[in-house]
């Protein structure tokens, strides 16, 4: 219908199944949601669907991240794995490159575990930034596909995340606060100042807005959200319609912003909508189980 202004749609990932808002409709229950992106949804760490048919791959190792291109799509697992499946011919295989790349004996986690490709996204100039845990951030460009590390792996990456139309421009969220490259992840600077913590797990961007989720430690204590726009010229703590502190981490891709349009879904199952890029914030639901990710369509 001609003016019609298109309904806003939040999908929430969840422990059992797919939300859609504000319907408040499920897909796929008793099914653990990881990774909702354009068209496609992770699910079990092992199912991976397009539209509602499953796309029958073999992995041995857990997927944790989607990231689809024009005619590729690219995932991250555990133990440090980058598979890409080509949309065009079906061919499926693992990044062979990215197994060798520098640093990668030195990758590791906190309790011992093999460490895992958390994080993937690609900027508008091509550029791949991948967020190894615990192991920086690996870069390729398309004129260089070669491998190269860009960060100290001790800042603890927990996601990066691109700007979608500024080439070489992109935000990490790290245990040393909002990490920032305006070169395509030549150098990196970190900014901490205005936050009450430098603990950050989750970031979004969008048009001139960046929202951050900080805590004081792994454990979530006093966990927030910050904007800020791009050039970090300060922290405004979102307070608006949000609690005074989350009772934990707001999760990597728990925090989500396109255009206007921000979500924040906890552990608890409260979903926080925002239509004016995290200025103001409502509960668009507070009945949903533990909430895995997040994404505004």
């Amino acid at each position: 219908m001609r003016g019609q202004v298109a309904q806003v749609v939040t999908l929430v990932g969840t422990v059992d199944g797919l939300w859609s808002l504000p319907e408040h409709t499920r897909r796929f229950p008793g099914e653990r949601i990881d990774a909702v992106v354009t068209g496609w949804v992770l699910s079990d760490g092992t199912r991976i669907r397009s539209g509602d048919g499953v796309v029958g791959l073999s992995v041995a190792e857990q997927i944790n991240w989607l990231l689809p291109g024009r005619d590729e799509l690219l995932f991250g697992t555990a133990e440090a794995g980058l598979y890409r499946l080509d949309l065009l011919t079906g061919r499926f295989a693992r990044d062979a490159g990215f197994d060798r790349a520098p640093g990668r004996d030195d990758w590791y986690t906190p309790w011992g575990g093999p460490p895992d490709v958390r994080s993937l996204d690609r900027g508008p100039d091509g550029t791949l930034y991948v967020n190894v845990h615990v192991g920086g951030i690996v870069r390729s460009t398309p004129a260089d596909p070669t491998w190269r590390d860009t960060m100290d792996i001790d800042a603890d990456v927990h996601q990066v995340k691109a700007h979608p139309t500024v080439p070489g421009l992109a935000f990490a969220a790290t245990a040393r606060g909002l990490a920032v490259t305006r070169d395509g992840a030549v150098t990196w600077e970190f900014h901490t100042k205005g936050l009450h913590g430098d603990y950050c797990r989750a970031v979004a961007i969008s048009g001139e807005r960046v929202l951050v989720s900080v805590a004081t430690s792994y454990a979530g204590g006093r966990a927030a959200v910050y904007r800020a726009d791009l050039g970090v010229s300060g922290f405004t703590r979102c307070s608006d319609g949000l609690p005074k502190w989350f009772s934990t981490n707001v999760n990597t891709g728990c925090l989500a912003l396109v255009g206007d349009e921000a979500v924040i879904g906890d552990e608890n199952g409260t979903v926080y909508r925002s239509a004016d890029g995290g200025d103001t914030w409502a509960i668009e639901a507070d009945d949903l189980p533990e909430i895995t990710c997040v994404a505004v369509r």
